[in-house]
C-alpha cells in the first residue's frame, strides 16, 4: 500500500464526516420505527431465493420463527430444505410444487398445485407466531395466471401489521411490484450454465 501523507487522510477525513453527517440526518428522519414488508426478489439473475432464505436465517437467529412454500420447486431435493430442517419447529416448510410447468405440462395440475400451495400460505399469514413467510417461486404461479392476482395482492396487503412476507421468481406483476415496499431486481450478467455447466450441488440445489 502507498504511504498516505496527513494531508490526504485529512481530506478522506473531512469527507467521511460530511458522508456520515448525511447519512445520520437520513436515518434521523425515519419516523416509522417497525413494519412488516412486502419484499419482491425477482428478475432474470441467479440469487432470488437465496436471497430470500438469507432473510430466513437472520430472522432465525432473532429467534423468530419462518414459514416456507414453495409453489414451484418440489421436484429435487435441495440443501436449503435440510438445513432449515435442523432449527425444528423453528420453520414451517412446505413444497407444494411438483416442478417447472414445462414439466409437468398439465394445466389443470398446475393450478390445482399452485392453489393448494396459496392455501397453505394463507395459514402461514394468519399464523401469529411467525414472522417472516417466504413465498418461493409465488411470481411464476402469477405469471401464468394459477391464482387470481387481485385476491393474492389483497391478501398480502391486508395481512397483519408486523408480518414481513418475501416473494421470489422472475416476472415479478407491475402490480405485485407498486404494492410492494421493497423490490431488487437480480440481472444476469454471467452465468456458468451458459458455457456448459450443469447445475452444481450446494449453488443451485
Amino acid at each position: 500500500m502507498k504511504p498516505i501523507d496527513e494531508k490526504e487522510e485529512e481530506r478522506h477525513r473531512a469527507k467521511m464526516a460530511k458522508r456520515k453527517a448525511v447519512q445520520d440526518a437520513e436515518v434521523a428522519g425515519k419516523s416509522v420505527a417497525e413494519k412488516g414488508l412486502l419484499i419482491v426478489n425477482t428478475g432474470p439473475g441467479k440469487g432470488k431465493t437465496t436471497a430470500a432464505f438469507g432473510l430466513a436465517l437472520r430472522m432465525l437467529g432473532y429467534g423468530r420463527r419462518v414459514g416456507v412454500v414453495q409453489f414451484v420447486k418440489g421436484a429435487w431435493h435441495t440443501g436449503e430444505k435440510d438445513a432449515f430442517a435442523s432449527f425444528g419447529d423453528q420453520v414451517v416448510w412446505h413444497t407444494m410444487g411438483e416442478g417447472f410447468t414445462w414439466e409437468t405440462q398439465d394445466l389443470k395440475r398446475d393450478i390445482a398445485a399452485a392453489q393448494a400451495a396459496w392455501a397453505k400460505a394463507l395459514e402461514l399469514i394468519c399464523d401469529p407466531t411467525i414472522s417472516l413467510v417466504v413465498l418461493d417461486e409465488l411470481n411464476i404461479a402469477l405469471r401464468y395466471d394459477y391464482l387470481d392476482l387481485d385476491e393474492v395482492i389483497g391478501a398480502l396487503q391486508s395481512r397483519r401489521p408486523d408480518l414481513h412476507v418475501v416473494v421470489t421468481g422472475r416476472n415479478a406483476k407491475p402490480a405485485l411490484v407498486e404494492a410492494a415496499d421493497l423490490v431488487t431486481e437480480m440481472g444476469a450478467v454471467k452465468h456458468h450454465f451458459a458455457a456448459g455447466v450443469k447445475a452444481q450441488k450446494g449453488i443451485e440445489f
